[in-house]
């Protein structure tokens, strides 16, 4: 499945505008031959806009999510992005995937929370695996932070997820993660990773870019610069097959002497 990674962080503040890059990215996906495109973290409303956090924040079947299911529907690829979601009165860090027919797949909350900001306007998600399945493709979703604990990546592994997709808002001087975290996670889990940042200064931080999609090889596949890009890269099913049959990871576990790291 050709996939395509949106490295921008859009207009933040400004739900409107959002959007609009996300409708003509997924032209230009779509017209590349991609059946899945996925934005950053927080894409939907921007990630360091302050208390509009809470005031742009939707439920997870509001009114951008059936415009994100039109788009969806009209370039005939699923989208999966970031957002802040308001549920019962509280207001989680979110990622939501939605079909090319315009069907909710799965609404992810973010589990851990980076930093003072995140802790301060968002309440942790409690639920570590939400998969999907997608053109033949188990996909599940995570945001950012929860990828560097690799419990939660085995997790996924262990769930039998092939595309993990992460939207991120990656900062400075935390870039080794995209260049070398994401591609040993995808390595020793056996699975493809698609990590997707946000880029540019946005109120107090730095984002450094560098989108990738890692193969369980251990090889970025695609991989994006410092500035705004669509990158495309291909998930293939036939190359994961194969590289999880030769990669004893998986089958080499020993769970009963892992017990005291819990």
């Amino acid at each position: 499945m050709r996939t395509a990674l949106l490295q921008s962080s859009g207009r933040p503040g400004s739900t409107v505008e959002n959007l609009k890059v996300l409708d003509e990215a997924a032209g230009r996906a779509a017209a590349a031959g991609a059946g899945l495109l996925a934005a950053p973290e927080m894409f939907l409303t921007g990630y360091a806009i302050g208390d509009d956090i809470g005031r742009l924040a939707e439920p997870a079947d509001g009114d951008s999510a059936d415009a994100i299911a039109d788009i969806a529907g009209r370039h005939g690829l699923a989208i999966a992005y970031g957002y802040p979601e308001r549920h019962a009165g509280t207001v989680y860090n979110s990622a939501q995937l939605i079909s090319a027919d315009g069907t909710r797949l799965a609404n992810y909350r973010k589990t851990h929370l980076f930093g003072c900001f995140e802790r301060e306007h968002f309440a942790p998600g409690e639920q570590p695996v939400v998969q999907a399945e997608l053109n033949g493709l188990r996909v599940g979703l995570m945001i950012c932070y929860d990828v560097e604990f690799p419990e939660n990546v085995r997790a996924h592994a262990l769930a039998g997820t092939d595309l993990l997709v992460v939207p991120t808002a990656q900062m400075h001087p935390f870039q080794f993660v995209a260049e070398s975290m994401i591609p040993v996670r995808a390595f020793e889990n056996q699975m493809y990773v698609a990590y997707v940042n946000r880029v540019g200064r946005e109120g107090e931080f730095e984002f450094v870019g560098l989108t990738t999609l890692a193969g369980p090889d251990g090889v970025a596949r695609g991989r994006a610069g410092r500035g705004a890009e669509l990158v495309l890269a291909d998930v293939d099913p036939v190359l994961l097959a194969a590289s999880r049959e030769a990669n004893p990871y998986l089958k080499d576990r020993r769970p009963g002497l892992y017990g005291p790291l819990v």
